[in-house]
């Protein structure tokens, strides 16, 4: 009989797993710096830097939704920030034609 320790138990998953979140919002939060970085001091356009932060985002909610983990309470908050994008958005597209 050996006497190997754990190689990976609850407490290692749970820390790898925070690791991830963390990294994945220092990634999509460094890339809209650069989004608002590129747009308005460089007056480049930046949909596809864009669309990676969209598609980081669907990415999660499709696992999470295939695994049955998403609540009424989350869609209401999608569907009340969706509104209030379009609402921002349509501001930003009305004040940008003056």
């Amino acid at each position: 009989m050996k006497n190997e320790g754990v190689a990976r138990d609850e407490r290692t998953v749970s820390v790898e797993n925070a690791s991830y979140r963390l990294a994945y919002l220092f990634l999509s939060f460094g890339l809209l710096a650069i989004i608002a970085y590129r747009s308005y001091a460089l007056r480049e356009s930046c949909w596809d830097l864009f669309a990676l932060v969209i598609a980081g985002g669907l990415v999660a909610q499709l696992y999470q939704a295939s695994h049955r983990v998403l609540t009424r309470r989350w869609a209401a908050t999608a569907a009340l920030t969706l509104l209030a994008a379009a609402v921002v958005g349509a501001g930003i597209a009305l004040n940008l034609k003056r």
